[in-house]
């Protein structure tokens, strides 16, 4: 009985380092494909695409609660979106400076009556360019106050005035 303890020690000692052996096979093949999928990425990635290559950390969410991946406009999960808010009008002033006034219409139904009304509004535009003459359709977008007035810039000129 004493003669057969140590031929099950080193049978059990060469199927551990067989194992070992194995193991340290398949992290060095781990290691190399690793390394080709950086390299594959590396040249994929052009040097000003950097900061949208940046994942976006997560907010902190329960355990539990599903997760939601925000989808930018380029497609890719973890892009930002552009939460701006974007209306066409109709440029009615450009008498100011890099300014022009903008009227949007605005088309809603009546809450009680349920007849569908029409909603002015005045815009005060930012227009760097001084582009925008009276009577063109432009199209705008919300951005930070320029002034005491001014939340809105110009995007582009949709429609020149005839």
């Amino acid at each position: 009985m004493a003669d057969e303890t140590p031929e099950n020690e080193t049978a059990a000692t060469d199927a551990d380092e067989a194992a070992l052996e194995q193991a340290r096979a398949a992290a060095h093949d781990a290691a190399r494909a690793l390394e080709a999928v950086e390299a594959e990425a590396a040249r994929e990635l052009p040097a000003e695409d950097l900061e949208a290559a940046v994942p976006v950390p997560a907010p902190s969410q329960t355990a539990g609660a599903p997760t939601a991946v925000a989808v930018g406009p380029s497609g890719q999960p973890g892009a930002r979106t552009n939460r701006r808010k974007v209306r066409e009008g109709v440029v009615v002033s450009d008498a100011m400076s890099s300014t022009v006034v903008v009227a949007v219409v605005e088309r809603v139904r009546h809450p009680k009556y349920g007849k569908t009304v029409q909603r002015t509004k005045k815009l005060y535009v930012h227009d760097a360019e001084d582009s925008a003459k009276v009577g063109d359709r432009v199209r705008v977008q919300e951005t930070r106050p320029l002034s005491k007035l001014k939340r809105w810039r110009l995007v582009e000129v949709v429609e020149r005035a005839r």
